[in-house]
This record gives C-alpha cells, sequence and structure tokens, in this order.
C-alpha cells in the first residue's frame, strides 16, 4: 500500500505545484522520482525522457505513466497518472470562472511575471544537467556540436523536438549497431590468427 500513497503524494505534488504544465513540471517530477523517493537515478530519468519526447501527447503524463508503471505495474501507472491530473482538472473547472473574471486584474497579472523566472530558472537548471552528462558520455566537442545542430533545427528551421530526438535515437542505434558489427568481425578474424600461430 505505501508505494501507492508514495506515487498518490508525489505525483499530487507534481500536478498542483507544476504551474504552466508540461516542460515546467519535468524539474518536480524529476525531484519526486530521483531525490525524494528515489524510483530511479538520474540517468534513467534522462533517458526516459528523451524517448516521452519522441511520443505524442502530454510529456508530464507520458512521464507519469512509465514511473507509476516502474514502481507497481499497470495499477501504479493508473495511480501516478489520475492523481497527477485531477488536481488540475478540479482546480481548473472551481477556479476557471474567478480568473477570468480577475483576468485584467494587475494582481493576476503580477503573479504570473512573478512565476515565470521561476519556472525559467528550473528548466535551466535541468538543461545544464543534461549538457553536463552529455559532454561526460560524448565529450564536450560532440555535445556543442549536437547543442549547436539541435538549436538550427528546432528553432530556425522549426522541426518539432521529437522529430529532432527520434532521428538522434535512429542515428545513435545505427552508429552502434555499426561499431558492435565491425568488432564482432574483427574478433572473428582476430582469433583463427591465434590459432594458427600457436
Amino acid at each position: 500500500m505505501k508505494p501507492y500513497l508514495e506515487l498518490a503524494i508525489g505525483f499530487a505534488r507534481t500536478g498542483v505545484t507544476g504551474y504552466g504544465g508540461g516542460p515546467s513540471t519535468i524539474p518536480l517530477i524529476e525531484y519526486e522520482a530521483v531525490k525524494k523517493y528515489k524510483w530511479m537515478s538520474e540517468e534513467e530519468f534522462g533517458e526516459i525522457l528523451a524517448l516521452a519526447n519522441t511520443m505524442p501527447g502530454p510529456i508530464a503524463t507520458k512521464m507519469a505513466a512509465y514511473i507509476g508503471f516502474k514502481v507497481k505495474g499497470g495499477l501504479g501507472a493508473t495511480v501516478a497518472i489520475l492523481t497527477h491530473i485531477l488536481p488540475s482538472i478540479i482546480a481548473m473547472l472551481g477556479l476557471l470562472g474567478v480568473l477570468y473574471s480577475f483576468r485584467q486584474s494587475p494582481i493576476v497579472s503580477g503573479m504570473v511575471q512573478g512565476v515565470t523566472p521561476v519556472i525559467g530558472f528550473m528548466l535551466a537548471e535541468m538543461a545544464y544537467r543534461f549538457f553536463q552528462k552529455g559532454s561526460k558520455g560524448l565529450g564536450m566537442t560532440k555535445t556543442l556540436l549536437l547543442a549547436a545542430v539541435s538549436l538550427i533545427f528546432v528553432q530556425f528551421m522549426e522541426w518539432h523536438p521529437g522529430i529532432l530526438i527520434a532521428a538522434v535515437l535512429i542515428s545513435a542505434f545505427y552508429i552502434a549497431h555499426r561499431k558492435e558489427k565491425a568488432e564482432k568481425s574483427a574478433n572473428e578474424e582476430f582469433i583463427p590468427v591465434r590459432e594458427k600461430s600457436s
């Protein structure tokens, strides 16, 4: 029962505090999944985030589904998704009329402007950590090159990020497969030479 309760509490928190939805909730989900409850490592979270970006649908809901499934199977996924989205739905239904009435209020406008830099910082901090992980795995030169290519395709050529991520994943798989095949054939050629010399 405890894992279900933890999933419910963790994803209810991300649903309530994830102002703006979408990418702004990712650092909150990472905190719950990696730091607080330790359902997965930072590396696994990064990998799942990259894969989730290649699939259709809201990113936060996909992350909730995966993490819930990892912790407690299908029922865990259901608990995580429902507790993540229900607080937002209830709040939206309850406060929509009030917010609409005060949409021109300087107080409401100030609240929106005040929270935006905080969300920006959270996303920037997460992006910096992903950049550090990338530079450790690929090296600084390849990481900077991939970042520059991504900027060109997404910002200037207006590609959907999911298409770019899918292209990178397919390319990485192809390169790794070719490398593994080359190493295997090199080993097969090397073994008979050793046997012959002995």
